[in-house]
């Protein structure tokens, strides 16, 4: 779903619209950059039609909306869909069960301070919901296949407030302007509801680089923004702008693209994988282990970027493979910024928890590693963020020199999801 929201400029007040996967405002009057920020999830809530003076009587019911994809790992093997769902966060009788169309086709409102009215809490666990969306999807292809672990990767979750107006006896959607038929006026107004939390009020964190003070560069949707001054790289954190360690492999003159990985140095003690040499010989790649990779801590590189789920899969098991003909063949410098670096668009907490699912897709023999997954607990020991090089093959970017490929129409259509 290409949804849309209505966000002023906090420096001129000018109304912006923006996705709502973007997390970088870029005013188009005054120029200025802002990261957006928030505690949770972000809130938004659909446009009403009641009248200024009468908007501390709204009612606002909250959806749950999931955009992202979900691997399940089953004796069967490995399934995966792309899943953007709204589900009702407060079930009650009368009220719709789903949005419908309605966040698609207007433009939402963000959920500030100055939201007059009350908000109906989330009654339902959200762990609940988006089992039962995997559930919905039907990713198992046996209805009683054994799971061994499901992961939710490239994940979006927000908020999306229905506004009702109750009115004598009746409640009214106040978006349509109409009655809601079958929904109890006196027993919903009888619902617990709270005023805004300050804690879901939004932030936005000036982009100037915390060492140098130079403006950072950075796209709508990207995590990283980079300094093009000081060559450092910087993503969100609890507590503003974080550095984030940054390397990159200079590839030769015919590179065209820089695509970024997240770097993990893991230990998977449940299937005795320390090393790479370790990892070769469990997953039973069609490699002799050299002596040095018995020393060379083992090594997962993540895309850092969204992918559709079976191109996700297939590329960080490519490049985690490969990895020993990066370190033989280029050079790893420090952070440079270049003009062709592709945004970073995929966090690296959902990094980390798509490394069993690259686990199970890189096993040649599921049994050696399916029935460990449930049990198993990766210990990330270290992580930073490598730009590798790329060039353009026609209808594909091919990685130098692993030989990694990534369809170009691939490339693009992940920026949607």
């Amino acid at each position: 779903m290409n949804i849309q929201v209505e966000q002023p400029c906090p420096q001129c007040g000018g109304s912006v619209t923006l996705s709502v996967e973007d997390r970088l405002l870029t005013c188009p009057y005054c120029k200025v950059k802002s990261f957006l920020q928030v505690a949770g999830a972000f809130r938004y809530a659909l446009p009403n039609r009641v009248t200024p003076d009468k908007q501390d009587r709204m009612l606002y019911v909250p959806y749950l909306r999931f955009k992202g994809n979900i691997f399940t790992v089953s004796e069967f093997g490995i399934s995966y869909k792309v899943l953007d769902t709204t589900q009702d966060g407060c079930p009650h009788p009368g009220l719709p069960p789903s949005l419908g169309l309605r966040p698609q086709v207007m433009k939402l409102t963000r959920i500030h301070r100055q939201t007059r009215g009350r908000f109906l809490p989330l009654a339902v666990n959200i762990q609940h919901i988006l089992k039962k969306a995997a559930m919905i999807q039907s990713l198992s292809r046996k209805e009683h296949a054994a799971l061994y672990h499901r992961a939710y990767i490239g994940e979006t979750l927000s908020y999306i407030y229905l506004p009702l107006f109750p009115r004598e006896d009746r409640v009214f959607d106040a978006v349509l302007g109409k009655p809601l038929v079958n929904a109890d006026a006196a027993a919903l107004e009888a619902l617990h509801s709270i005023q805004f939390n300050p804690s879901w009020q939004m932030k936005f964190l000036a982009t100037l680089c915390p060492r140098c003070g130079w403006n950072l560069d950075g796209e709508g949707d990207c995590l990283v923004l980079t300094c093009s001054n000081c060559n450092t790289a910087w993503r969100i954190g609890k507590n503003g702008l974080r550095q984030t360690a940054c390397t990159v492999f200079l590839g030769p003159p015919e590179t065209a693209l820089y695509l970024p990985f997240w770097r993990l140095n893991v230990h998977l003690a449940a299937v005795e994988i320390q090393s790479f040499a370790d990892f070769i010989r469990r997953t039973n790649q069609p490699l002799v282990p050299r002596k040095a990779w018995e020393k060379q801590t083992m090594q997962f590189w993540i895309p850092a970027f969204k992918l559709r789920p079976k191109i996700f899969l297939r590329t960080a098991k490519q490049a985690t493979v490969s990895q020993w003909r990066l370190t033989q063949e280029q050079q790893e410098k420090e952070m440079q910024v270049l003009p062709n670096m592709y945004p970073v668009t995929l966090p690296l907490s959902e990094a980390k928890q798509s490394l069993k699912v690259v686990l199970a897709e890189s096993a040649t023999n599921k049994r050696k590693i399916y029935p460990y997954l449930p049990a198993l607990q990766p210990q990330v020991l270290s992580s930073s963020l490598v730009f590798l090089p790329f060039k353009d093959r026609q209808h594909d970017w091919v990685q130098i020199p692993g030989g990694t490929v990534i369809p170009k129409s691939v490339l693009y259509f992940g920026r949607s999801l």
